[in-house]
């Protein structure tokens, strides 16, 4: 069974216990921090944590972005949502690029709360099938029975979101796959967030994977609708 243990970050009293509220309503088990230090601190003492919700702008000496590429550099599997408001639109993206995997703009409703978190939790938790075979390509050997990519014998660290769009794409070789196909295939119907955030993972899967970032070998774009991985 998936823990539903989460983390939320957010110094504005009023908006943590709205999200702390609805969270535990769903059924989750929060912890909860109103500083950077605090939540690093969370995170190390309670290492099933699944999900960390991390607002951007803090008043400590630590902000979320910072907290988010401390939480990631450790521990690629957990979630990461960071939490925004509709004027920080480059820091949304700066977001994504720091390690998180989704983002909330600010205000939101406790129904695309819970929408986006229980997706999120789905998309890092469900086991792969048992009768997923391992897949090649290239220097590349993707396991989806344990989840984890080799390029040259060399172990690629990547998120839970990244490793599934990964996999899609090493599922659909040669295949060109729309920005809107992705995002459904990854974050599922419900998702409430704008296609750019496929653009951003592609992005980053870049930098982990290309030889070259700006000639890209493996993830080339098709202009216009989306990518596709052919070597």
């Amino acid at each position: 069974m998936t823990a539903r243990k989460l983390l939320v970050l957010e110094d504005e009293e009023n908006i943590r216990s709205f999200v702390v509220i609805n969270l535990r309503r769903a059924g989750y088990d929060v912890i909860e921090a109103s500083d950077g230090e605090e939540a690093l601190r969370l995170m190390e003492r309670h290492p099933d944590t699944r999900l960390a919700l991390l607002d951007i702008m803090l008043t400590g000496a630590l902000d979320g972005l910072e907290v988010c590429r401390r939480i990631r550099a450790g521990n690629a599997d957990v979630g990461i949502i960071m939490l925004t408001a509709k004027t920080q639109e480059l820091d949304k993206v700066t977001g994504l690029m720091s390690g998180a995997d989704d983002y909330i703009t600010k205000p939101f409703s406790p129904t695309e709360l819970i929408a986006r978190v229980d997706a999120l939790i789905r998309r890092i938790g469900d086991p792969p099938a048992q009768e997923d075979a391992e897949i090649v390509s290239g220097p590349f050997t993707l396991n989806p029975m344990n989840r984890t990519l080799f390029k040259n014998g060399t172990r690629m660290k990547l998120t839970q979101v990244e490793f599934n769009i990964v996999k899609l794409f090493l599922r659909n070789q040669n295949r060109a796959l729309s920005r809107e196909e992705i995002l459904t295939s990854i974050w599922g119907n419900e998702y409430f967030g704008d296609v750019k955030i496929v653009d951003v993972n592609v992005r980053r899967l870049r930098i982990k994977l290309e030889d070259d970032t700006a000639n890209p070998t493996f993830i080339t774009t098709v202009w216009g609708y989306g990518y596709k991985w052919g070597l």
